[in-house]
C-alpha cells in the first residue's frame, strides 16, 4: 500500500477493490477522514494508516460531516466523511445539506447494504441516494467492484469542480474481491474570467458608474481573490461590502471595507450600498435572506444596474434582475475588468475623494452606535432586562448584555483568528461584530440555518489548520446539540474554543412570541447547568464569566491555552435575556382566530 499515492506504479495493477478506493483517495490528496467506524467500510479502514489517511473519530455522525465541511472550508481541499450503512450515513444528512449551501467540496462515502440483501429490510438498509439527492452536486454509485476507483475518482473531481458536496455510494460487499485497475489521477478545472462580449459590457457600465458599490461574496474566498479584489476595488475607488456571513471576502482594516449585508449586518454598508448606481457582486449568487430589509431599512438599490459575476451560469439573475451577468472564477474576472479599466478616465474618478469621506463617515457612525448599543430599542424587552438586573448568577455574579460581551469579544480576538459561529439570536447580531483580515477564516452554516453547527465545524477547521486559533460561537439551545464533540477535540488532541453565551432560552424564535403573539412564551426557556462544569467532566478546561470585564481576558487566556498547551477550553458567559431583531420578520403575521376558546390569543 503507497503512502499518499507516491509509490504506486502507473498503469493497471492488480488490488482489491478497498485498495483502489484507498489509493484513489491517496491521489486525492486525502489525509483526514471524519467519522464512526463501522463494519461496512472495514475492509478499506483496515488500509487507511499505511496509505497516509487519518480516520479521526467523533461522537456524533452529523459532528462528522460538519468537521468535513469546516477543513474543507480552510483548506480549499476536500472534506471526506465516512460512516456505517443506514443509521450512520442518516445522521449526515443535516450537515451535508449545510455543506452544500456553503459550497464546499465535502465528499460523503456512503457504505450501503450488500448487493444480495437490498431490498430485503435487513438489519439497517436503507436506500440512501434519494436522502442526499437534493444537497449534492453528483452521487456516484459503484455498480460494480471494478469501477470502484473510476466513481470514487470522479466523486473528487466533481466535489472541486461544481463546488459542493459529492456522495460516493459503495454496496458494502463491494470492497471485497479481485479487479485489475489503473488509478485515476486528479481532474482539476482551469477557470477562466467570463466571457469577453459580458467583460466588455460590464467595463462599459462601470466606466460610467458615478458610485459604484462592489459586494464581495463567497466566490471570492473560494477562489482565492481577495487581493484582486483589493485591486478592483481601489482602481473605481468603490466601497465593499460583504455579501452575508463572507465576513471573511475582504480585510476589514481596509478603508474601503464596509461590513456585511444581511441579516444583522452593517448600517453603514446598507447605507453605502443604497447609493449604488452600480452594483457588483462578486462571486455572490445574491441569496434573498442576505438582501432582506434590516435595521428598519429597506437598503437594496431599486434603479441600480447589476453587474453578477458567478463561476454557476445558473444563479446569474436567479435572484435578482441583472444588467450583466458573468459567468466566471471571480479572482479572473476581477482581474479581467480592472485591466479594462486600467488607463481610461472614470465617471466615478472625479468624486473618488468625496466618496471617500462619505465612506468613512458612515463607518465611524456606525462604530459610535455599536459601541452605544448597550440595549435593544424594543419596549417589549425592556422590562425583562429591568427584571434581571436585580438577578445574580449562581456565582455571584451579573448578566451580561449580549452586545456588549460582543464587543470585549471582538476587541480580543487574536490575530490570524479563525471563527464558527452557530444560528440563533446572539449568534446572529455577532455578524455585526466579526471582522477578519484573510479569508478562510469565517464558518457560518449559511442559508440552512441548522442548529448545532459551530462547534463541530470549527474541530474540523483546526484539523486543517492547526496553528491557526480557532473559536466556535454557540447559545445555550444549539450548543447543547453539539457539545458531545468536545470529547472528539479532547480524545483526538484538537484542541479549539468555545464561546457559549448562556442566556437560558431559544433566543430567536422567543423574540417572534413578543412580536406577533404578546408575550405568550412556549417551549422557549432553557434552564441548564453550567456548560463549563459539563465541558470539565468531559476532560475540557471551563470557564464562567458573569463580569463584563471578564470577557477579553477569559478569551485571551482561553487561546493561551488552546495554542500553547493543546487544550480544548469552554467559555460560557452568563447572559441576560435580551432579544434582538427576529430572524423572519418577512415570513410571520399577526394572528387572526375565529374559533371562541382562541379568541383571546390574538
Amino acid at each position: 500500500m503507497s503512502k499518499s499515492g507516491t509509490n504506486l506504479p502507473t498503469g493497471p495493477q492488480k488490488m482489491t477493490p478497498s485498495e483502489a478506493f484507498v489509493e484513489t483517495m491517496a491521489a486525492n490528496k486525502v489525509k483526514d477522514i471524519f467519522g464512526i467506524m463501522g463494519s461496512a467500510f472495514m475492509d478499506a479502514m483496515d488500509i487507511f494508516a499505511p496509505a497516509g489517511i487519518r480516520l479521526i473519530p467523533v461522537v456524533h455522525e452529523q459532528g462528522a460531516a460538519h468537521m468535513a465541511d469546516g477543513y474543507a472550508r480552510v483548506s480549499g481541499n476536500h472534506g471526506v466523511v465516512i460512516g456505517q450503512n443506514g443509521p450512520g450515513i442518516s445522521n449526515c444528512v443535516t450537515a451535508i445539506a449545510a455543506a452544500f449551501w456553503a459550497h464546499s467540496p465535502v465528499v460523503i462515502i456512503t457504505p450501503e447494504t450488500g448487493t444480495m440483501g437490498m431490498g430485503l429490510g435487513g438489519f439497517q438498509e436503507a436506500n440512501q441516494l434519494p436522502m442526499f439527492e437534493e444537497f449534492t452536486k453528483y452521487q456516484g454509485h459503484v455498480n460494480n467492484p471494478k469501477r470502484m476507483a473510476e466513481f470514487t475518482g470522479r466523486c473528487f473531481d466533481r466535489a472541486m469542480s461544481e463546488m459542493g458536496p459529492t456522495q460516493l455510494n459503495i454496496p458494502r460487499d463491494y470492497f471485497y474481491g479481485e479487479i485489475e485497475v489503473e488509478i485515476p489521477q486528479p481532474n482539476r478545472l482551469d477557470r477562466g474570467p467570463g466571457g469577453e462580449k459580458s467583460l466588455d459590457e460590464a467595463a462599459a457600465l462601470l466606466a460610467n458608474a458615478k458610485f459604484p458599490v462592489i459586494i464581495s461574496g463567497g466566490g471570492v474566498v473560494m477562489a482565492d481573490a481577495v487581493e484582486e479584489c483589493k485591486a478592483f476595488a481601489e482602481r473605481l475607488g468603490a466601497p465593499v461590502v460583504n455579501s452575508y456571513l463572507h465576513n471573511d471576502s475582504f480585510p476589514a482594516s481596509h478603508p474601503l471595507w464596509c461590513g456585511p449585508l444581511g441579516y444583522q449586518g452593517s448600517k453603514a454598508a446598507m447605507k453605502l450600498i443604497a447609493q449604488a448606481d452600480v452594483v457588483v457582486a462578486l462571486g455572490s449568487r445574491l441569496g434573498p435572506f442576505g438582501t432582506l430589509p434590516q435595521h428598519g431599512m429597506d437598503y437594496w438599490p431599486k434603479n441600480a444596474k447589476i453587474i453578477q459575476i458567478d463561476a454557476d451560469n445558473k444563479m446569474l439573475g436567479l435572484v435578482k434582475k441583472i444588467s450583466v451577468g458573468i459567468c466566471g472564477d471571480a479572482k479572473a474576472a476581477a482581474v479581467a475588468l480592472t485591466k479594462r479599466l486600467e488607463g481610461k478616465t472614470l465617471a466615478c474618478d472625479a468624486n473618488k475623494a468625496e466618496r471617500a469621506k462619505t465612506i468613512a463617515a458612515e463607518k465611524a457612525a456606525w462604530e459610535k452606535e455599536l459601541d452605544d448599543w448597550t440595549h435593544e430599542k424594543d419596549p417589549f424587552s425592556l422590562d425583562m432586562i429591568e427584571e434581571q438586573k436585580q438577578e445574580t448568577t449562581p456565582t455571584g455574579g451579573h448578566y451580561l448584555h449580549p452586545r456588549q460581551v460582543l464587543r470585549e469579544l471582538e476587541k480580543a480576538m487574536p490575530a490570524d483568528v479563525m471563527v464558527s459561529t452557530d444560528i440563533g439570536n446572539i449568534n446572529s447580531v455577532a455578524n455585526s461584530y466579526l471582522r477578519f483580515e484573510k479569508p478562510r477564516s469565517f464558518f457560518a452554516p449559511m442559508s440552512y440555518g441548522n442548529c448545532g453547527y459551530a462547534l463541530p465545524t470549527i474541530i474540523g477547521a483546526k484539523a486543517a489548520a492547526p496553528n491557526r486559533p480557532a473559536i466556535a460561537y454557540a447559545g445555550d439551545g444549539a450548543w447543547a446539540m453539539s457539545m458531545v464533540e468536545i470529547l472528539t477535540a479532547v480524545r483526538h488532541d484538537i484542541p479549539v474554543t468555545a464561546v457559549v453565551f448562556h442566556n437560558r432560552q431559544w433566543g430567536a424564535e422567543k423574540k417572534n412570541q413578543v412580536d406577533f403573539y404578546n408575550r405568550r412564551f412556549v417551549a422557549g426557556e432553557l434552564e441548564s447547568p453550567s456548560f463549563a462544569g459539563i465541558a470539565q467532566s468531559m476532560g475540557a478546561e471551563g470557564i464562567v464569566v458573569d463580569q463584563l470585564d471578564q470577557v477579553g481576558p477569559a478569551l485571551q487566556k482561553a487561546i493561551d491555552m488552546q495554542m500553547k498547551e493543546g487544550k480544548t477550553c469552554v467559555v460560557e458567559i452568563m447572559c441576560t435575556r435580551e432579544l434582538g431583531d427576529p430572524f423572519r420578520r418577512d415570513a410571520l403575521s399577526k394572528p387572526v382566530r375565529f374559533l371562541d376558546k382562541y379568541k383571546d390569543y390574538v
